[in-house]
């Protein structure tokens, strides 16, 4: 019998990283530390028992990525423009989902619960970088503010034109 998807805050970080590795080839430095750092920054889907998707977050701001690594004027300017001033906020750093369990609403339920998730933290901005059609489509759904035109290198390692959100 079949367990259905279900969404878990953390995880066993080898079992992530085996996951992880298996798709991508190597777990990036920045991604092992955000997840090692505090793990409730990794959400992932599971069915079967097995990860079939993950996201990763962090606290952030409109200057910094992170405390020491400054974002670059295009992005700043971005940001203020979509929040209105320079402001601190939560970055959806990386959202996947594997191929086989794409259209089945997946994405749309890790949105809701990852929404609700960060407002129980107390936090209230949350930007994410988009480019693949259904990250797109899920956001501007869920009544995101948009600016694209941002260029970027995606997860699988493209340089892609970005499409910032912002829940609103």
């Amino acid at each position: 019998m079949t367990k259905p998807m279900s969404l878990q805050v953390g995880c066993d970080f080898n079992q992530f990283k085996q996951y992880y590795e298996a798709i991508f080839e190597k777990l990036g430095e920045t991604e092992q530390h955000l997840v090692i750092e505090n793990p409730t920054h990794l959400i992932i889907w599971r069915e079967d028992d097995q990860i079939i998707g993950h996201a990763i977050w962090h606290e952030s701001s409109t200057e910094e990525h992170r405390p020491g690594d400054p974002r670059d004027q295009d992005d700043q300017e971005i940001l203020e423009e979509l929040l209105g001033k320079k402001s601190k906020l939560i970055e959806l750093h990386e959202v996947w989902l594997t191929k086989k369990y794409r259209g089945r609403g997946y994405g749309k339920a890790f949105f809701a619960f990852f929404e609700e998730f960060i407002r129980q933290q107390g936090f209230r901005n949350i930007i994410y970088y988009a480019y693949h059609p259904a990250a797109l489509a899920i956001c501007r759904k869920r009544g995101y503010k948009e600016i694209s035109g941002l260029k970027m290198q995606g997860i699988e390692g493209n340089w892609e034109t970005m499409s910032v959100f912002l829940l609103p």
